[in-house]
């Protein structure tokens, strides 16, 4: 990195490295703030997040017990042949920021439930045990939408923590120790310049002196 290479000796250096490593500093404490922002941000959306999770699990346990006592009662092949056609359900977005973070949050979607009228069945022909699991089922594909936003918002928060983090580190770990060891090699180079330098004209002025006494 060409903040670790080795520098001339000499002032000029000296200085723009010591403002580069100010400029370092600056920019891992605005970091390390935006990481502790984000830390704050992720356990906000995270805990409803895991409530919301553990009702699914639950909700899709209750569907597929449905769907198990559907099948007992109507059979695999007139369940799928209930189901038909296939729809499609779109949902309509609102695009959101947290901390930078770009999401989506979804404000509306189709109509999930259906009556039996609307799925076209003949009353009677699909059987209580079939339309208890289609209400279970479409019920449960409600509460996923409702959970996909926050979803989507953590996953992100998660990636822009880690990245925020490891910029942390290498700012924190790698760049200014380096950039402080150059600062310090430099300044210990420039002192032994300047003694060598002030030996040098005592020397001189030593010298000199005699030679007017002779």
């Amino acid at each position: 990195m060409s903040a670790l290479r080795r520098r001339p000796c000499t002032r000029h250096e000296l200085l723009r490295a010591r403002r580069r490593l100010e400029r370092v500093r600056k920019a891992a404490e605005l970091l390390a703030r935006k990481r502790k922002a984000l830390v704050n941000e992720l356990f906000r959306t995270a805990r409803p997040a895991l409530d919301l999770r553990e009702e699914l699990t639950e909700r899709a346990a209750a569907a597929f017990a449905t769907l198990l006592s559907a099948q007992a009662d109507r059979g695999q092949p007139q369940l799928q042949a209930l189901a038909l056609p296939l729809r499609e359900i779109g949902v309509t977005l609102r695009p959101t920021e947290a901390w930078g973070v770009p999401g989506a949050e979804i404000v509306a979607h189709d109509p999930v439930r259906r009556s039996a009228a609307d799925r076209g069945v003949v009353a009677g022909a699909a059987g209580p045990a079939a339309l208890a699991a289609a209400a279970e089922i479409e019920a449960l594909t409600e509460r996923v939408l409702e959970a996909a936003s926050r979803e989507l918002l953590i996953r992100r928060l998660a990636r822009a923590l880690a990245e925020t983090s490891r910029r942390v580190n290498l700012l924190e770990r790698r760049v200014a120790p380096g950039l402080a060891g150059e600062i310090a090699r430099i300044a210990s180079s420039l002192g032994e310049r300047e003694r060598e330098e002030r030996l040098r004209f005592r020397r001189l002025l030593r010298g000199r002196s005699w030679g007017v006494r002779g």
